[in-house]
């Protein structure tokens, strides 16, 4: 942490060293970075620098922590034509990624007993925890193969949301280039009933109250409204996309990819060899598989508002749906010509500026948004990009985890985390009580101390704070 120097407001550089083929970028406040653990996270930094083709910076986000080879907060972005992609720099949970939908009614509106009611149904019908399904036949290879080639678009054409979802999710919820032929028989069995689940860990459906406005034109061009509720969910691609992390990982240490490498969890293979274009393509499967899961997510959320407020779902807007495990091409000027980069985002959000080409109408003149989920107790946080190249347009993808899950359960053993919540204003299920005790409020960093630091360095703004009240873990 010594070596870090101030360059920009809550920008940071960590020089090259040997072996560094370009210098770190860490995105923090003074505040933020005697708060966190940093030593190991900037060690995770200084070794992405060593990957071949490596353009800029390697990129901390200032919810950076520890994780499998890059760190979770991190950005790093790789020549199309020489450089390298790194399951590791995307994570096993491949597009795991968060979307946030508008409830046209003030939250204040919905009683005590229509809550309680709405957050059982939501939870009956979106199955949460380690492993869990839905106990449908599931996914035939047929749909797998029309999942790879269509992505979201494929939940819609089954009767899971409206044509107008599409403009309201990243890259309209289609990453090219999947291949199901490249994605294991193992990855489809886990996957097959996953479709619709939330997930274990910090995955979640939280509904809120949009609780402060800071940028109201920005806020009123997304029909977003002080007092009115929200839907936010937090979902990747479930056992599929683990086990496509984790067969590509076994083939890429078996091809010897992890050699002379600081680390052997950064295993890379370079993005046009055979090996590196067949994670590429099964990559993308994983990732239009997450953004059908979170598609049905909405779609089950939107049913429960029916059944227990008659609100109509076509009623109920996606706002937008962002990925932060993902790696995409992207192309950027670097040295006055225009370059294809693969960029890596690991617990990082795509943060496009107003203007970029690829954002559909309802965004073009705002920029896109990008979300925050904080913790489950104190808030969350509805942001705009502002198309900062030096981060390659990217943002924090959350709080950050300011302790670990072991750290958190002994913390609250034999507490009432129940009560204790209830007592902060949130009526909370969840599939077991370790889940609750470790995605404790006070398991993460403060999330407004986390949006101010992006803001401050200019990668994006913020637009609402969000206040959970009904909330199911997984």
């Amino acid at each position: 942490m010594s070596k870090l120097r101030k360059i920009k407001p809550a920008t940071y550089l960590l020089p090259k060293e040997e072996g560094m083929l370009v210098p770190g970028l860490v995105i923090a406040t003074d505040e933020l970075l005697n708060d966190i653990e940093i030593d190991k996270p900037l060690e995770q930094v200084r070794n992405v620098a060593y990957l071949q083709g490596i353009v800029g910076h390697s990129i901390a986000m200032p919810d950076i922590h520890w994780g499998y080879g890059f760190p979770i907060g991190g950005v790093a972005a790789m020549d199309a034509e020489n450089g390298v992609i790194s399951p590791g720099g995307v994570g096993y949970d491949i597009n795991c990624g968060v979307r946030l939908a508008l409830v046209p009614k003030p939250f204040k509106e919905f009683s005590e007993t229509t809550k309680n009611n709405l957050l059982a149904a939501i939870f009956q019908s979106v199955p949460s925890g380690v492993g869990h399904s839905h106990k449908s036949k599931g996914l035939t290879d047929a749909d797998y193969r029309e999942i790879a080639e269509k992505g979201a678009r494929w939940s819609i054409q089954q009767g899971y949301g409206f044509q107008e979802d599409i403009e309201h999710i990243e890259s309209r919820g289609l990453i090219e280039g999947a291949d199901i032929g490249s994605v294991s028989e193992h990855a489809k069995e886990r996957g097959r009933k996953q479709l619709g689940t939330i997930g274990s860990g910090n995955h979640f459906v939280e509904i809120g109250e949009i609780q402060k406005i800071f940028l109201p034109e920005i806020a009123a061009a997304w029909d977003v409204k002080q007092g009115y509720t929200y839907i936010l969910i937090h979902s990747g691609s479930r056992g599929f996309g683990h086990q496509v992390c984790q067969d590509y990982l076994d083939q890429f240490i078996q091809a010897g990819y992890s050699k002379g490498l600081p680390d052997a969890q950064l295993v890379c293979a370079p993005i046009n060899s055979t090996l590196g274009q067949k994670y590429f393509a099964a990559m993308a499967c994983a990732a239009n598989y997450a953004f059908n899961n979170r598609q049905h997510i909405l779609h089950y959320v939107r049913e429960a508002f029916l059944k227990v407020c008659g609100i109509d779902p076509r009623n109920i807007k996606l706002l937008y749906d962002v990925c932060h495990n993902i790696a995409k091409f992207e192309t950027y000027m670097i040295n006055g010509q225009k370059k294809r980069l693969c960029v890596h985002r690991k617990g990082a959000t795509r943060a496009f500026g107003p203007g970029e080409k690829e954002l559909s109408d309802a965004f073009k003149t705002t920029g896109q948004p990008v979300m925050v989920p904080g913790d489950m107790g104190r808030a969350s946080h509805l942001m705009v990009g502002l198309g900062n190249e030096m981060t390659w347009c990217s943002s924090c993808h959350g709080a950050g985890r300011a302790k670990s899950r072991v750290q958190s359960m002994k913390a609250w053993k034999g507490k009432d985390v129940r009560g204790y919540m209830k007592d902060q204003g949130v009526h909370l299920l969840a599939a077991s009580y370790r889940t609750i005790a470790e995605e404790m409020p006070d398991a993460y960093k403060d999330v407004d101390k986390v949006v101010e630091a992006v803001q401050e360095a200019g990668l994006a703004n913020m637009v609402a704070r969000l206040k959970p009240h009904l909330v199911i873990k997984g």
